[in-house]
């Protein structure tokens, strides 16, 4: 085991960082809501096969050049009415959110973009699709990029800062990075604090992201089947992370989707987590680009740059 090993499979090890979030905070909860409505797989999009992901049909298969009109009135319960429950539920009580939206979802619904940037919510990207990029060649997901960036810049008055595929390609993370004016991405599962790479020969800035705590468990497996145990999760999870908090900095990411929390039989489960979350002191609500923010100012890349 001599050659380069391409992953870093030690992290930060025992040498945790000390920097505190603002004021004094022992733990960062970010709120993401991904925006996906509208751009998924659609013969209507000139995709060869209809949506079968994270719908209510765990049972669904793509169906080759057809459309699939039960899965997608699902994806239009999700900027019909889903979205429109957590906007009110977060603006609520002055939650600051990230929106990862995926920009052809973004050019379906206007009122939808203007509510979010009333709200100031960032609007990071997931992306010009909401496809799988994983053998997408690498000029056609550089144009998708750019393309994402004129979409942003023309539906909220400014480009994204954050960057999130999901179902990423080997050049994603480059890629991001070569652009040039992404301050962070958060294609990474590896950690529960942000760290540098260098993609592209510069540095590039990572908020590691979450897929446990995440509502997609309930339409893949294993799963929530319900809300209730949804909401243990995150209180689990929310509670360890907080007592760890004393000792070392803490993100903690809830990822939901609008046409999956945003079910009445769900949303409400989200709201008793608020509730729990609210009745701590030294939480810090933040966006994405607000934790990537205060870390490169606490934390400058290697060399000085980023």
């Amino acid at each position: 085991m001599t050659d380069a090993y391409p992953r870093d499979m030690e992290g930060y090890g025992r040498a945790w960082p000390t920097t505190r979030w603002p004021g004094g905070a022992r733990i960062a909860v970010q709120f993401v809501i991904n925006f996906e409505e509208g751009a998924e797989s659609n013969v209507l999009h000139g995709d060869p096969v209809s949506e079968s992901l994270l719908s209510e049909f765990g049972f669904a298969m793509p169906r080759p050049d057809a459309r699939y009109k039960p899965i997608e009135s699902m994806y239009e319960y999700g900027t019909r009415v889903g979205f429109w429950r957590l906007h009110r539920l977060f603006t609520g009580r002055g939650i600051p959110i990230t929106v990862n939206a995926v920009a052809m979802a973004l050019e379906r619904v206007p009122a939808c973009v203007a509510a979010m940037v009333e709200a100031d919510w960032e609007l990071s990207s997931h992306g010009y699709r909401w496809l799988d990029y994983h053998d997408v060649p690498e000029e056609v997901e550089r144009a998708h990029i750019a393309k994402v960036v004129e979409i942003h810049r023309r539906m909220t008055g400014q480009r994204p800062l954050g960057c999130f595929i999901g179902r990423r390609s080997p050049n994603t993370v480059r890629l991001v990075a070569e652009e040039g004016g992404f301050l962070y991405t958060q294609d990474s599962y590896a950690d529960e604090v942000p760290y540098w790479i260098t993609e592209a020969g510069r540095p590039l800035l990572v908020v590691p992201y979450t897929a446990d705590v995440n509502d997609h468990r309930f339409a893949t497996s294993p799963g929530f089947d319900w809300g209730a145990p949804f909401f243990e999760y995150m209180r689990d999870a929310f509670d360890w992370l907080y007592e760890e908090g004393a000792e070392t900095p803490r993100i903690m990411q809830v990822a939901l989707h609008n046409r999956l929390v945003g079910r009445p039989g769900r949303i409400g489960h989200l709201r008793r987590f608020l509730d729990h979350v609210q009745g701590h002191d030294g939480v810090w609500f933040a966006r994405g680009i607000d934790i990537a923010r205060h870390w490169i100012a606490q934390h400058p890349a290697p060399g000085g740059a980023g």
